[in-house]
This record gives C-alpha cells, sequence and structure tokens, in this order.
C-alpha cells in the first residue's frame, strides 16, 4: 500500500505541475502582446518594451501578468489604471528615442506618454 500512496501522491504533484505550465503558457502570451503593443505605441525596440514592462511592474509593486493584461487592454478600453498609467508614461519618457515618431496609433502613443486613466467601461476579465 505504500506503493500506491507513493504513486497517488507523484500524480498529484505532476497535475499541479501541468496547472502550473498551463497558466505559465497563458502569461507569457499576455506578456508577449503588451510588449507589442508597447512597441506599437511608443516606438521602443522590444527589448526596451520588455523592460518598461518590468519596471512599471516593480514600480507599483504588481505582478508582470497583470501589467501586461492591463496594457493588452488599454488600446480597447482607452485607458491604464492611474498608477499603472503614471509609471508607464515616466518609463516610457526616460526611455523615447530622441527625435523619432511613431505614426501608427499616434493617440495610443501620446495616451501612453501622459500615463492616460483607465475608463470605466472596461474591467479586467
Amino acid at each position: 500500500m505504500p506503493e500506491d500512496e507513493e504513486h497517488a501522491g507523484r500524480v498529484v504533484a505532476l497535475q499541479e505541475e501541468i496547472a502550473q505550465l498551463q497558466r505559465a503558457v497563458v502569461s507569457h502570451a499576455v506578456v508577449d502582446q503588451a510588449i507589442g503593443v508597447v512597441v506599437a505605441c511608443s516606438g521602443v525596440r522590444p527589448e526596451t518594451a520588455w523592460e518598461l514592462l518590468r519596471e512599471v511592474s516593480q514600480n507599483t509593486n504588481t505582478k508582470l501578468r497583470e501589467i501586461a493584461e492591463h496594457v493588452v487592454r488599454w488600446p480597447r478600453c482607452g485607458g491604464l489604471p492611474e498608477d499603472v498609467g503614471r509609471a508607464m508614461a515616466a518609463a516610457v519618457r526616460r526611455r523615447e528615442p530622441t527625435g523619432r515618431r511613431v505614426g501608427l496609433r499616434q493617440e495610443l502613443r501620446e495616451e501612453l506618454r501622459e500615463g492616460a486613466r483607465e475608463t470605466s467601461a472596461c474591467v479586467p476579465r
């Protein structure tokens, strides 16, 4: 019987690991999408967009996945939560390429620089 308990414990551990890996895959996809939004709106390179997201996460004491979810919803919802918007705007201004403007979605770029606030019409899923 101890062998059966050992196998049952191993099955439970493996199921937990599978669930954790599934969550990680979803989080990774959201972070990648957020990197794309930051690149398109701010004109920075993908590596810099990753650094921006990490910096905002650290400065707002918010999980990176949550920051990424806000950023992915932001173009559709018209804003970011106030603290996230402020932190993102400050981070983008510190890294903004001089003399370079991105024409694509200029209004989103300006909102990103200004730290636009989230609209009440857009709530997290």
